[in-house]
């Protein structure tokens, strides 16, 4: 459905002419995300408030044409992507925040807030907000409740939706709906709230949010643990969740993301070993200095090669530097990546990384791995370039294996990165007929048209 030259009068009378283009040096900039994937928008809309939502979500429902919310471009599935065309409604105006309620620890904040701003800004009043996902610098807080990001500290906080009280959206007929509470507890109704988040931004335009805070920890402690075996470190994470500790974080990187980042960065990492862990605590300083003791225990006796607690800050910043650089420092290992976001139960997790040894054996593609061993969620990627057929039709199999296995465990097909295009082929490997059909039938309520994200989770649309 491309937009008439009626329709995008309709909407340049919404939000302004320097607020609406159909320029194509304008649509390139929106017409892809972090997938690799490109699909060319019909116009590029930037509205500021939520009445100007609602206006351009009734025209679309009354011209027949396709809405698709934006933040920062940053997701892994193509989510945000116009993939039959449409408006591009982006939504970085929305970036203010509201208030900080330091009584009631919530914060009433707009979607278009780049994630790290919001949480330097509740920091400096003491308090924390925890879902921090590698993205945080540029990804936006609209497009984390879109996905239900998580992030490293996940392990000990949880995800996005643990911290969303409620939000303000416009569903796709136009009409403005506020879900949730500002307090912690509230059961009145069906749990619209719990409902978007997520939804990928298939059931609604979320314009502003209740998040929830906590006091920001007194102290943090940050350590790193060098394995010669891969699976070692893997057995070493399970250890340490039976032995009841909870670290602030257990991030995992394998050999081949410990090489390509120190190739990227120089920093000094182990290129040497096979795997290292990078593992915080956080809390008041003389529990997190005995838990670090402890841990520095468990990984010696399971077989570290060596183990550092950083004695500064900037020791500190040169571990998570190296940690949030894997992804674009992959691409020195081919053009392409196929990534992907499993998880397993944390007992599982050696089985899932000697699978991994076996697929990379068995296919001789160049696999890596890395992410947030703490709860499971591995990041896996294959690097190839797909003009190489023979390679792609390898990896694709690969993945089959790969999702196929996960559930085996007992995990789950996406941590984090959603459905969005790249994995609807593999949904209904999850996600059961009866499941996807209530699944369709919320879709077909909410946006009767089929004007909002289309094209999107759902492999063959979301026809009943």
């Amino acid at each position: 459905m491309p937009i008439e030259d009626s329709s995008f009068k309709k909407l340049q009378g919404i939000v302004g002419h320097t607020h609406c283009s159909r320029k194509k040096e304008d649509l390139v900039c929106y017409a892809y995300d972090a997938t690799g994937h490109a699909y060319m928008p019909d116009a590029v809309l930037f509205p500021q408030n939520t009445n100007e939502v609602s206006r351009i979500l009734k025209t679309a429902n009354e011209d027949r044409f396709f809405v698709i919310p934006r933040g920062s471009g940053s997701g892994m599935t193509g989510g945000s992507l116009a993939v039959n065309g449409g408006v591009v409604l982006v939504m970085t105006r929305f970036s203010r925040i509201h208030h900080i309620d330091k009584d009631n620890l919530i914060a009433h904040v707009e979607p278009g807030l780049v994630t790290g701003s919001f949480h330097r800004a509740v920091e400096k009043e003491g308090l924390f907000y925890p879902p921090d996902p590698s993205s945080s610098e540029f990804s936006t807080l609209g497009g984390n409740l879109a996905e239900c990001a998580g992030g490293p500290r996940a392990l000990k906080y949880g995800v996005t939706r643990d911290y969303v009280l409620g939000v303000e959206a416009v569903i796709p007929t136009g009409e403005i709906i506020t879900t949730g509470t500002q307090t912690t507890k509230g059961v009145v109704g069906y749990d619209l709230t719990r409902l978007l988040i997520g939804s990928e931004g298939t059931l609604g335009v979320i314009t502003r949010m209740t998040l929830r805070l906590l006091p920001l920890p007194e102290a943090i402690r940050t350590m790193s643990a060098v394995f010669a075996q891969v699976e070692t470190a893997a057995e070493t994470v399970s250890e340490i969740i039976r032995r009841s500790i909870i670290p602030r974080t257990i991030e995992f990187m394998d050999n081949a993301s410990i090489r390509c980042v120190e190739n990227h960065l120089k920093i000094g990492l182990p290129t040497e070993a096979d795997a290292l862990l990078i593992i915080e605590v956080d809390g008041k300083p003389p529990d997190i200095d005995m838990t670090i003791e402890e841990l520095k225990t468990i990984c010696i006796s399971r077989g570290a090669n060596r183990v550092d607690v950083a004695r500064s800050q900037e020791e500190v910043e040169r571990l998570w530097k190296a940690r949030k650089s894997i992804s674009p420092a992959l691409f020195q290992y081919g053009p392409d990546k196929l990534s992907e976001d499993i998880v397993v139960p944390r007992s599982k997790i050696p089985d899932m990384v000697r699978m991994i040894n076996r697929l990379k054996v068995e296919t001789g593609l160049m696999m890596v791995s890395f992410g947030h061993a703490g709860d499971g969620n591995i990041h896996f990627n294959i690097m190839l370039d797909k003009k190489n057929k023979g390679a792609l039709k390898k990896a694709n199999a690969a993945l089959e294996t790969l999702f196929d296995y996960t559930l085996e465990l007992g995990g789950t097909i996406s941590g984090e990165h959603g459905i969005g295009i790249t994995k609807t082929p593999y949904m209904a490997k999850e996600i059961g007929p009866v499941e996807l059909m209530l699944m369709k039938k919320i879709k077909k309520a909410f946006d009767p048209n089929g004007i909002l994200n289309p094209g999107k989770i759902f492999k063959n649309g979301f026809e009943i």
